[in-house]
């Protein structure tokens, strides 16, 4: 990410929340967005791809503090909007040239000035400024500077895809193939962009520099080189694959590791598991958000697993030894005597795996009523009414003295 895209870009636009908005707002922003933009879900719409990059972008920098925090900064120094904001340096110069005109941002690191303050097409901005400034060096985002990314060695992209795993993976951990399309080296001309038997010559203009100078008063400003387009070399004959590129789009198959424990909508990043580097760079990082299946008899909280288990009203009476299932095989299950409807029993241990430790099992156990019984099931029934009593003495004693006063 260079200053220029810092300083053009607007992160809180792109995913629709304000400046101040905390963590959880934009990630809930984000997941929105990428369920809605994913290119899975609009095959072939162009729009909604560069869209979905565009807020997969502003996700990266605004989910991690300190990449907001420098963002946040270089746009209250250089004013949002990019190279054509004119906003001034806190407090301003004081004056313009000795016309009483503040400087403006604009005037000072926009292209060189033209005659009466215009400004001419094509220079290289603040960044070549800021490397004229301090000794003639790449500054970030400056043309030389990209120059030099395009013709050496780059970071592939990263990449984003989804997953959707059965509730068991994801408590325990799975390894899935993930087939995806991403950006790769051209095969037919290994990356050179050239036709194969041909190789790419140095740029005649540029002499491989990538960037061409020239002098506007007392400064000198640099911009990509139009003959070679920055990359400082030149293919006559351009590969039929790739179009001269030296890039594809590719389908490809790769193994992925989900941990044990991930939950539904988590959003796991795998380091160089992204596109391939072009020029021998390293690849870019791969970003799974993963959709986790409901199950059909347990449920989530935390790391803990829960469970519900009918039992009859002579088991939660006189208490009971039930066997319980959970996702690595059988455990037993104590009931007390005297269990309440509802109660919660704990087994320790056998929850969502855990460095530290594993979560627990907790169990809810309800007593099952019949909607049906036989005459003689009846008459047993109330016959254990009137041994065991009334079940709310206090109740009965508020109505019988005319309400709860």
């Amino acid at each position: 990410m260079s200053t220029r895209d810092f300083i053009e870009k607007d992160y809180y636009a792109a995913l629709g929340v304000a400046q101040d908005a905390d963590a959880a707002a934009i990630k809930k922003a984000y997941r929105q967005l990428a369920r809605d933009l994913h290119p899975d879900k609009n095959p072939g719409n162009a729009e909604a791809e560069a869209r979905f990059k565009d807020v997969s972008e502003a996700y990266d920098v605004l989910s991690d503090p300190k990449r907001r925090a420098e963002y946040d900064e270089a746009r209250r120094l250089f004013g949002a909007g990019g190279a054509g904001a004119r906003a001034g340096f806190p407090g301003g110069f004081p004056n313009n040239a000795g016309t009483g005109q503040p400087f403006d941002l604009g005037d000072l690191f926009g292209a060189a000035g033209a005659p009466g303050g215009g400004r001419a097409s094509g220079a290289g901005g603040l960044g070549d400024l800021l490397g004229g400034l301090f000794g003639g060096g790449a500054a970030p985002g400056s043309a030389r500077a990209r120059s030099q990314a395009a013709s050496g060695p780059a970071r592939g992209q990263d990449v984003e895809t989804e997953a959707t795993l059965s509730f068991e993976e994801a408590v325990l951990g799975v390894t899935v193939p993930l087939r995806m399309q991403s950006p790769g080296t051209c095969p037919t001309c290994a990356g050179s962009g050239a036709r194969p038997g041909t190789s790419p010559h140095t740029c005649p203009v540029c002499s491989g520099a990538g960037v061409t100078s020239r002098s506007q008063g007392a400064f000198a400003f640099s911009e990509p080189c139009r003959n070679c387009r920055g990359s400082g070399s030149v293919v006559d004959d351009p590969c039929p694959t790739c179009t001269g590129s030296g890039v594809t789009t590719q389908t490809r198959t790769i193994t992925v590791r989900i941990p044990a424990g991930v939950k539904d909508g988590q959003r796991i990043r795998l380091a160089g598991k992204g596109a391939p580097g072009r020029r021998g760079g390293p690849a870019g990082d791969l970003f799974v958000v993963v959709h986790v299946s409901p199950h059909e008899l347990f449920g989530r909280t935390g790391s803990d697993l829960t469970l519900t288990v009918p039992i009859t009203f002579g088991e939660a009476t006189l208490g009971t030894t039930l066997t319980v299932p959970t996702l690595d095989g059988n455990v037993s299950l104590r009931v007390p005597a005297g269990t309440a409807s509802g109660q919660t029993l704990r087994v320790r241990g056998r929850g969502v795996p855990g460095k530290s430790r594993a979560g627990d099992l907790l169990v809810t156990v309800e007593v099952a009523v019949p909607k049906r019984v036989s005459p003689a099931a009846e008459q047993a029934i109330k016959a254990l009414e009137a041994e065991l009593g009334d079940p709310r003495p206090s109740i009965t004693a508020a109505v019988s003295a005319g309400g709860g006063r």
